[in-house]
């Protein structure tokens, strides 16, 4: 006796998708708190497992591993922390009487140009000088950690997010078979497959990612090192950082080393020259750099990447936009596991051999 199939129409299918993504998206917004530490732990547990299991390999026990690998970027972050708060705090030592005078010039400019056209007076001259200046240093020195603490919710995410690192480091195996045995019906080869290529393509974006951005750290350095930007290390650092949250991040980079520029020395040469050295380095990160080393591993076209920062960066801000796009290729691989999901990972991806599609159509045509 056969069974008669359920029938729903179009509108309700599409219905039925817009309210889950609207219970999806209320979920992310809740649940922050203690969303944003569980991917973060996860992300930073697959790019340490290699560095675990190598140690394992040399009969240290898992727990022993896990620790080592928790340690090893607890100190590379807080490293991190600490060489941008005491070089943020150390620009204070670079402002002379010029750049007072050269604030108070183009201040004053500003505000007769505004006046004249707008007929606004912003007041800006009485802000430029130096003292203000410091002043807001200062204050966005010891911020750092503020601004840390929003991007992961808050001091319970950054407690959080090693707690769930190391927890996802020492069950690592054990989850695999949680969900092996939640597809008991399907071969567990297969599942164990599956589930090992989402964790290599992970695993292989994030290690891409991090050699991107330590090529891009040196090229960086050296150029403004050439170029005689003071404090070149860290500007090439937090630029090549920075290159992690695509469109967006390298346009911040490249501004925070022109600006200081723009105070700092006397001639525009230096600021068009840091402009100009870092879109041939961008050049060479988006046409050969990302392309060799990162490769094909997320493979999500520029439209849905574009679309995905902003969804990303308006439910869960900077940790949003960083973990939206490792997101979006897991979801990817997913849809081209069914058939009905198939055609969201055609969306997802980037176009496939559209001239020989045209070919065919043309073929087909005669």
């Amino acid at each position: 006796m056969s069974t008669a199939k359920f029938y729903l129409p179009p509108y309700l299918k599409v219905l039925a998708v817009l309210l889950l993504i609207i219970v999806l998206v209320y979920i992310l917004i809740i649940g922050k708190p203690l969303l944003v530490p569980i991917f973060m732990g996860g992300f930073f547990a697959i790019l340490l497992t290699p560095f675990s299991n190598w140690m394992e390999k040399g009969k240290v026990p898992r727990v022993v591993s896990c620790l080592v690998a928790l340690l090893t970027m607890a100190a590379i972050v807080v490293g991190l922390v600490t060489f941008v708060v005491v070089t943020v705090s150390n620009f204070t030592n670079d402002f002379d009487s010029d750049v007072s005078e050269r604030l108070t010039s183009y201040a004053e400019s500003l505000d007769q140009w505004t006046f004249n056209n707008l007929g606004v007076d912003e007041g800006l001259r009485n802000k430029a000088n130096v003292d203000y200046l410091k002043s807001i240093l200062d204050e966005n020195s010891s911020s750092v950690s503020n601004f840390a603490l929003r991007t992961v919710g808050s001091m319970s995410g950054i407690i959080l997010i090693p707690v769930f690192m190391f927890f996802f480091l020492l069950y690592r195996d054990h989850l695999t078979r949680v969900i092996v045995e939640l597809y008991r019906k399907k071969d567990p080869a297969l599942v164990k497959m599956r589930i090992l290529s989402l964790r290599k393509l992970i695993q292989n974006y994030i290690v891409g990612v991090v050699k991107v951005m330590g090529i891009l750290a040196v090229l960086n350095v050296t150029a403004f090192s050439i170029i005689g930007i003071k404090h070149a290390i860290f500007f090439g650092v937090i630029a090549a950082i920075l290159n992690i949250i695509p469109y967006v991040g390298p346009f911040v980079g490249v501004l925070m080393p022109i600006i200081f520029a723009f105070l700092t020395k006397d001639s525009l040469f230096y600021p068009l020259a840091i402009f100009a050295t870092y879109q041939v380095i961008q050049l060479i990160e988006s046409n050969f750099l990302t392309p060799k080393i990162v490769g094909g591993n997320v493979n999500l076209n520029a439209f849905v990447t574009f679309l995905g920062l902003l969804v990303g960066g308006s439910i869960w801000g900077v940790a949003g936009m960083i973990l939206i796009i490792p997101g979006m290729a897991i979801m990817r691989e997913i849809f081209e596991l069914n058939e009905e999901t198939y055609p969201f990972s055609i969306l997802f991806g980037e176009e496939i051999s559209e001239q020989t599609g045209e070919i065919k159509t043309e073929d087909a045509e005669d």
